[in-house]
């Protein structure tokens, strides 16, 4: 119930704070003796945005809260915590099982699991889990491939190698 009622404002609060900090924080970057722009600049802008937005943020739920509260006396909490416990295993598991098996086969597997999980119970029949598992499958090998030869950045290979 209080996130409910403060979560906007906490929120707003922890982003302004999380912004200024980052802001002063990549002024201690060293600057560049060759450029006028230098490895604190994208930080700063985005500390800046992210500043802007959390004030935003803030701004319009201390406006809006009256008109919150009022609405909230009949409220019932209706969070599903099952999911959110579940959602939290599967990455654990994921970022656990990433070196040793490999990117292909635990992110295949953590998509096809995490995306039953985060569908509504009348979603979850045969016919659905083979759709997850196509777009899981696609998902896997475009990033795959984007990270290997677009980025020229190897993945854990794990268990086996594609040489392609």
């Amino acid at each position: 119930m209080f996130f409910k009622k403060y979560g906007d404002i906490v929120t707003g609060i922890f982003f302004s704070v999380f912004s200024i900090v980052m802001i002063l924080m990549a002024q201690l970057l060293p600057k560049s003796k060759v450029m006028d722009i230098g490895p604190d600049f994208m930080p700063t802008v985005v500390g800046v945005i992210m500043l802007i937005l959390s004030v935003i943020l803030l701004i319009q739920s201390i406006r809006s809260f009256n008109s919150n509260v009022e609405s909230l006396k009949d409220y019932k909490d209706e969070s599903d915590y099952k999911r959110m416990i579940m959602s939290l295993i599967l990455c654990l598991f994921y970022v656990y099982l990433l070196q040793p098996v490999g990117f292909i086969i635990t992110t295949f597997v953590y998509l096809i699991l995490q995306i039953t999980v985060l569908a509504p119970d009348e979603n979850r029949s045969k016919k659905d889990i083979i759709k997850y598992s196509i777009i899981s499958l696609i998902f896997t090998l475009a990033v795959f491939f984007l990270f290997r030869y677009g980025f020229v950045i190897v993945l854990p290979a794990g268990i086996f190698t594609i040489s392609i």
